[in-house]
C-alpha cells in the first residue's frame, strides 16, 4: 500500500489512471484528504479530562501514581519469552465466538489503568475517536471502523479471556529482542527486566536485521497485538494500513519519538503516515463529550458487515 503525492498539478496516478484531486491517494482506492488548517478540521484540545496535559506522566495526582506503578510492573515483566508464550496461547483464538459489536459492548466493563487521560468506559473512547475521524474523513469508512475496533483487545482483562493483569494488556508498547530505547516512558524500570542483561537482546538490532520490517519484530504483549491477530486470522478485508494501526497504535516510541525506525521496511513507512493521522484522534478525542450510541450504531454495524464475518473467533 503506497501513498502517492503529486505536487505540481495535484493529479494522482492510481493503477495507471490519473485523477484530478487535492488528496493523497493510497493504492487500492483509499484517498487521504488534506485538512484545511483554518477550517473545520479536528481541533485538538490542550488538556485531558482531568484538566492536565495529555500524556503527562509526571503530573502529581493519584491517577499518575497508579499509572507509574503500572509501568513499573509492565517493564519488569514484559520479556521476549513472555511474549512468545502469550502469542502461542492467544493465537489459538479458542476463548469464545462473538461479533465485533458484541465485543464493543463488553468494553463497558473495562477501564485502562495505564492511561493518564481517561477514566471512562472504553466504548466511549472508541466512539469518540471514530466519530471525530468520520467528521474529517467522511469517505474513509475503513478508517472509521479501525477507530472503533482498535482497542477491542482490552477484553483480555475480562475473566472469560483469562483476566490478564493490566500490565499484560494495556500501556505503551515496545519491541522485545533488542535494546529498550530511552524514549520509552518510565524507562528506569527496565533495570529489573531480565532481557536487559541478555547479550542477545541488549544491542540496537538485537536478534533483528536492519530494515527487517515490523511484522518480524516481537512487540510487548497486549491488546494491540491480540486484536491484530483476531482481525487477521478471521479474514478481515480491511487494508494493511488498518491492521498496522491496530497493531502499533500504542507504539509511542516509534510514532511519537521516532525510535526503532531502523527496523522498518518500506511498507511500514507508508503505513506509518496513516498511523500518525489516526494517533491525533486516538489521543485527543478523549473527553467528557458523550456519543449517542443508538444513533451511530447502525452506521458502524454496516461497516462491520462490510469488513468482517458475522462471528469471529477470539
Amino acid at each position: 500500500m503506497t501513498i502517492l503525492i503529486e505536487q505540481r498539478d495535484l493529479g494522482v496516478e492510481v493503477e495507471g489512471k490519473k485523477m484530478e484531486t487535492n488528496e493523497l491517494v493510497l493504492d487500492g482506492g483509499f484517498p487521504m484528504p488534506k485538512l484545511d488548517a483554518h477550517g473545520g478540521g479536528f481541533d485538538a484540545p490542550e488538556i485531558n479530562a482531568f484538566g492536565q496535559s495529555f500524556r503527562d506522566y509526571n503530573a502529581e495526582s493519584e491517577r499518575q501514581k497508579t499509572v507509574e506503578e503500572f509501568y513499573r510492573l509492565n517493564h519488569i515483566n514484559q520479556s521476549f519469552d513472555f511474549v512468545k508464550k502469550m502469542r502461542e496461547k492467544y493465537g489459538k483464538l479458542d476463548k469464545t465466538e462473538m461479533s465485533i459489536w458484541e465485543c464493543c459492548e463488553l468494553l463497558n466493563e473495562v477501564v485502562d489503568e495505564s492511561d493518564p487521560d481517561l477514566d471512562e468506559p472504553q466504548i466511549e473512547h472508541l466512539l469518540q475517536t471514530a466519530e471525530a475521524i468520520r467528521k474529517d474523513y467522511p469517505h474513509q469508512d475503513w478508517l472509521h471502523l479501525t477507530a472503533l475496533i482498535h482497542d477491542l483487545g482490552k477484553v483480555l482483562l475480562l475473566p472469560r479471556f483469562g483476566e490478564l493483569p493490566q500490565w499484560a494488556v494495556v500501556g505503551d508498547t515496545f519491541p522485545l529482542g533488542c535494546a529498550f530505547d530511552q524514549s520509552i516512558v518510565h524507562h528506569k524500570y527496565f533495570k529489573d527486566n531480565s532481557d536487559t542483561y541478555n547479550s542477545s537482546y541488549n544491542t540496537k538490532n538485537g536478534v533483528y536485521e536492519q530494515g527487517c520490517g515490523l511484522e518480524n519484530v516481537v512487540m510487548s504483549w497486549g491488546h494491540d497485538d491480540y486484536m491484530y491477530l483476531v482481525a487477521k486470522e478471521n479474514g478481515t478485508t480491511l487494508p494493511s494500513a488498518a491492521l498496522f494501526i491496530v497493531r502499533y497504535h500504542s507504539f509511542y516510541p516509534l510514532h511519537k519519538s521516532g525510535a526503532y525506525t531502523h527496523l522498518m521496511n518500506e511498507e511500514d513507512k507508508e503505513n506509518l503516515k496513516w498511523l500518525q493521522i489516526f494517533n491525533k484522534y486516538d489521543l485527543y478525542s478523549k473527553s467528557k463529550v458523550r456519543v449517542d450510541v443508538d444513533k451511530v450504531k447502525p452506521y458502524y454495524i454496516s461497516l462491520i458487515d462490510k469488513y468482517f464475518p458475522a462471528k469471529l473467533k477470539w
